[in-house]
């Protein structure tokens, strides 16, 4: 698998199965938000994810399921001409997986800068089944 954007120097040369797979979800991310305006679209990002167990809790502790977070995403696609990252740290244990980026949401002339942090929970089908996000931007 190719692994596309920038790393950090710190990448781990061999990621494990799990880290290939929050891989794989941000590559579809980036993909897919300058061109997915249905939520057929968005499919290739669904059979990464246990649609039916699937949890994120935001950033402000709000709790969406997959329809919901789906939506969210569609949203904010819409908003934004690019998405660009930079993985900074990554982190695999058993069942999770710890993905530290610098996220960079393009509009027009702007780039807006966030960084976050997010852990990746995985079934035994190894599929998404729960999503924690964490971020830091300027104000």
């Amino acid at each position: 698998m190719s692994v596309s954007g920038s790393l950090h120097p710190d990448f781990p040369q061999v990621p494990g199965p799990l880290t290939l797979r929050v891989l794989a979800y941000q590559d579809l991310m980036k993909e897919l938000v300058p061109t997915a305006k249905t939520e057929e679209a968005w499919a290739p990002l669904a059979e990464l994810v246990a649609t039916e167990q699937f949890e994120r809790v935001g950033t402000f502790l709000e709790v969406q399921n997959w329809p919901q977070y789906l939506e969210m995403v569609r949203q904010w696609a819409s908003s934004i001409e690019r998405f660009d990252t930079t993985v900074r740290r990554i982190s695999e244990l058993p069942g999770l997986v710890y993905f530290e980026i610098e996220e960079r949401h393009h509009r027009g002339d702007r780039i807006d800068v966030v960084n976050s942090m997010s852990v990746f929970a995985f079934n035994e089908d190894v599929k998404i089944c729960r999503l924690d996000v964490y971020l830091q931007q300027a104000r």
